[in-house]
This record gives C-alpha cells, structure tokens and sequence, in this order.
C-alpha cells in the first residue's frame, strides 16, 4: 500500500514537470526500503522516462559494480533498463571520489531539481549524511564517512555478510543540495525505522537526526506504513 501510493503521488509528478517543462531532473534513492516502491514506479502509465533525467544520490567508494550491493548496479536493474531513462548520471565510486563529486555536481547544478526520491536510515540519515550532518556545505556531493548504525544497517539488509566488508566512506548528496529539490518524497517503510521517523518528524531539526531537516522544505511528503509510523505520538 505505501509503495503503491507513493509510486501514485510520484508518476503524477512527474507527467505534470514532463507536461510543463518538457522534460524533468529527478534525484533517486537506493537500498531495500525503496525496491517496492521502484516496481510500482516503473509500473505506472504515462510516464514518458525518455524525457526525465536522473541524478544518483549516493554511491560507496571503492565498491565495483559487479557488487550485489553498487547502487549504481541497483539504479540500472531496477530503474534505468526497466524504465528506458536515456540520461543518467552515476557516481563511480571506484574513480577518484572527490573528483567524480565534483564532475557530477557540475551537472547536477545547471538547472533544478524537480523531484528527490529519498529514505532515511535507522540513524536518521539522508542519503549518506549520518550525524552529525553538515547543514551548511553548499557542494552538491560530498565524500563521507559512514558511521558504524549505518555500516551495520548495511549488514543487517543483507548486502554485506559482515561489517568488516562494508565500505567505510562513500560519496552523498548533500543536505543542502537534497533541500534544492523543488519536490522531495520521501519512501520509509519498516519497524526499524520507528524511532529514527520519530527523532526526525517528532522532534527538532538537528544534525544529529539528519532527516529532521525535511521539517524546513516546503513541498515534501512522508510516506510511513504502520511499522515504520508505530512510535508517533497520535494525534488527537
């Protein structure tokens, strides 16, 4: 159901960007909380992904393609050769990465982002910004260090057998440059995301709940199922 939704809201926007600009620049995310939401994605009518242009949003440094867990492996299986998109842009983590962010944020800047496909992490992470966030760096990609939640949440979804093999940097997207996006939908399914959806949506802005900047963007949707909405306060 949340899939399916979210994969609704989503098609309607962009037949609405492709209808008034022409065409639309969308940034997308990766990692198993978004593969239902893909299928569902691919799987609407109308959506002419001849005219959309994507952008990665994160990427593992030194991490080769050919690994189950590339998210560039993931974007062409699940959404680039399923759906025909004929512009792309990958982050390859196995070139030099600063160079590689810096090549691709020249393209990312040009014109706006009409739309972000974003998740966050059991730490509350945004693409790959695990706390503390930088809110304040104004480069459209930027090298990280991932922290331990999040290297372990890697494990924990199956990509990687251990934490020892889990890359321990990879290039994001920064914050900043998520919150251009002139439309953000962000997919959360899961219960072992309860507490980080709560610390971001319940609580105030702060890099040490990455994703509660969301709170500031003016056109962004959370798309939770009841696993992943469990800890909410109710409402009355």
């Amino acid at each position: 159901m949340l899939s399916r939704a979210a994969a609704a809201h989503a098609a309607a926007s962009l037949r609405t960007s492709i209808r008034a600009n022409a065409g639309a620049r969308i940034v997308v995310a990766t990692g198993a909380s978004q593969i239902d939401f893909l299928d569902a994605l691919t799987a609407a009518s109308g959506v002419d992904w001849s005219r959309i242009e994507m952008f990665h949003l994160d990427e593992y440094v030194g991490l080769p393609i050919e690994h189950r867990a590339s998210f560039r492996r993931y974007l062409r299986d699940r959404l680039i050769d399923k759906a025909g998109i004929g512009r792309y842009h990958l982050l390859n983590g196995e070139s030099d990465a600063a160079e590689v962010a810096r090549k691709v944020g020249d393209d990312l800047v040009k014109r706006p982002i009409d739309l972000a496909f974003v998740g966050i992490g059991e730490n509350g992470h945004l693409a790959f910004n695990d706390p503390p966030a930088d809110f304040t760096t104004d480069d459209p990609y930027i090298v990280v260090t991932l922290d331990h939640a999040c290297r372990r949440q890697q494990v924990g979804e199956g990509w990687f057998p251990s934490i020892e093999e889990v890359p321990t940097q990879a290039i994001s997207m920064s914050v900043r440059q998520i919150l251009k996006s002139i439309e953000i939908i962000a997919v959360v399914p899961d219960a072992r995301k309860a507490e980080a959806v709560k610390a971001c949506v319940e609580e105030p802005v702060s890099p040490m709940a990455p994703a509660s900047i969301l709170q500031t963007h003016a056109d962004t949707t959370l798309y939770l199922d009841y696993d992943s909405a469990a800890l909410l306060t109710p409402s009355r």
